[in-house]
């Protein structure tokens, strides 16, 4: 199923269809974008969906950003030392830190989020394997004392996504990190408007006036200053596409996150529009299985999906037909990223035959036994790969149930863990950001720990001592040996199938400037 299919009465009707009316504050002050999604989830710690950490950044911060280069950049930190030939890490807070409710930061409220952090961060998690201790010196100074040198310890503070470390305060911090948080006072750029939060309608932000941007460097990614130029941010949740360009082209919304193909066709055809890569590195596709139960808990079925895969297929229904949006050699690493390899990828790149796979399911002793996809229909990768997916399931004679409902029922659906028979998944398909893949420490889908896995909980003990060693790795050139090790197993055991990866693009009015790339960042765009 191609994505033109897909949206085409949607392209038609973009100019014509109103918008909803939207309230209109002072212009220069007040930002208005479509979001990727529904936001559903206000916890960046129990979800790994893009939108909640998107919420995340709005509201929290970090003791360490991320630059594009991918080097932690100290955010509320003043700075750390490295004692005990590097078994003693203390870092100290900045002054003057303050939550939305005007409490102070401590440092105890630092050391109560990074342990709730530790327990569902794949960095995190890994982490916590290295601590003997961790606590707050003083007011303003963190303590961590190390079994062994942990060296990618800053980084990890600095992850970017995939569950960032933000810090919340210690009461909030408290909470079961297998339950979600209710209370979102943070110590961000933007407070949360929890009065006008209408989800499924409209999320609400207004500036912190207590806000202290570090001092240092230059904003990039999530390090630098983040220094917000917008009194008020407004996210319209509007799942029509048509109406979300109508909304664009007139001024009603400034700014919406994830156009489709046939939408941005219609944007760069108004002068007063951009058309621009949110991200300067792709996105990969995935296939995720449901580990726990037939048929995928069978590594035979898994394989016998590699030659029906085609990445091309799937990503010319995210972005189209234009070659110089997707890839489709994708392996588990970020394409153009250091530890990008094609070792192993010869499932996925050799021939794709739908009879070979037939025959391999039929080797496996597939007998039409029930199987579940589940996906959205109101977010734009996901739906398009889902799509496409559930086509392939049928040509390939699965006995299949498609479940399409919304992306934030989706989210909550995939953590359940019962069978088909009790409402569970067999399938479902999502994307994940360039900096996710860029390496194994925060890398969810490529985790082999069981139950302590992200949803679909493979058990595949290889992936793991391959990524334990890869954190103790002295060099760039060990750890890209080890990265390839990593992708063999990946490509034989089958966690997950990468199918493809893009760009992708979103749609500005060409007033905002200075906008930071990476992902939808509220801090550094100014209206001109």
């Amino acid at each position: 199923m191609r994505r033109r299919d897909l949206f085409a009465g949607a392209a038609l009707g973009a100019a014509t269809i109103a918008a909803p009316a939207l309230a209109q504050p002072t212009r220069s002050r007040l930002l208005k974008m479509v979001p990727q999604a529904n936001l559903t989830s206000l916890d960046p710690v129990w979800t790994t969906a893009n939108i909640t950490r998107n919420h995340g950044y709005m509201v929290y911060d970090t003791l360490y950003g991320m630059d594009a280069e991918f080097r932690p950049q100290p955010q509320m930190a003043e700075g750390h030392v490295v004692e005990d030939e590097g078994r003693r890490i203390v870092i100290t807070l900045r002054p003057g830190l303050k939550f939305h409710d005007g409490e102070p930061v401590r440092a105890a409220d630092a050391v109560q989020s990074l342990r709730r952090w530790m327990k569902r961060s794949p960095s995190g998690q890994k982490l916590e394997d290295f601590v003997d201790e961790l606590g707050a010196l003083d007011d303003r100074r963190i303590q961590f004392r190390l079994k062994r040198p942990f060296p990618y310890l800053i980084s990890a503070l600095a992850q970017v996504s995939n569950g960032p470390a933000f810090v919340m305060p210690e009461r909030v911090a408290r909470t079961d990190p297998f339950q979600q948080i209710r209370d979102t006072v943070g110590s961000g750029p933007y407070r949360f408007k929890a009065d006008e939060f209408n989800t499924g309608s409209l999320v609400v932000y207004e500036r912190n006036p207590d806000y202290s941007p570090t001092p240092a460097g230059t904003p990039s990614l999530t390090a630098g200053p983040k220094r917000a130029f917008f009194d008020r941010i407004e996210w319209n949740i509007i799942t029509d596409a048509s109406t979300a360009a109508a909304a664009l082209q007139t001024g009603e919304i400034d700014w919406y996150e994830q156009p489709p193909p046939e939408i941005q066709q219609v944007i760069r055809r108004n002068r007063a529009l951009a058309v621009e890569e949110i991200d300067p590195l792709p996105l990969t596709g995935i296939m995720r299985f449901n580990h726990l139960h037939a048929p995928f808990n069978d590594k035979r079925m898994r394989q016998a999906m590699l030659p029906a895969v085609s990445q091309a297929d799937f990503m010319t229904a995210i972005v189209g037909t234009d070659e110089s949006l997707f890839n489709t050699r994708t392996g588990v690493f970020t394409p153009g990223t250091p530890l990008a390899t094609e070792a192993g990828l010869e499932p996925l790149t050799g021939p794709r035959s739908l009879d070979r796979a037939r025959a391999l399911m039929r080797e496996a002793g597939y007998t039409n036994a029930p199987m579940r996809v589940i996906g959205p229909t109101d977010i734009l990768a996901p739906a398009a790969m889902t799509q496409v997916g559930a086509d392939l399931v049928r040509r390939l004679g699965f006995n299949a149930d498609i479940v399409l409902t919304d992306w934030g029922t989706t989210v909550q659906r995939r953590t359940s863990r019962e069978a088909v028979a009790n409402g569970g998944w067999s399938m479902l398909f999502t994307s994940f950001s360039s900096f996710d893949f860029v390496d194994p420490s925060a890398h969810f889908p490529l985790r082999g720990n069981g139950a302590g896995a992200w949803p679909g909980w493979p058990t595949m003990p290889a992936l793991e001592t391959l990524r334990d060693e890869w954190f103790l790795a002295p060099n760039l050139a060990e750890q890209k040996r080890i990265a390839e090790q990593i992708q063999r197993v990946a490509m034989e055991e089958v966690p997950y199938i990468p199918v493809g990866a893009y760009k992708s693009l979103t749609g500005i009015r060409r007033d905002l400037a200075d906008r930071v790339k990476g992902f939808a960042i509220f801090w550094g765009i100014r209206r001109t």
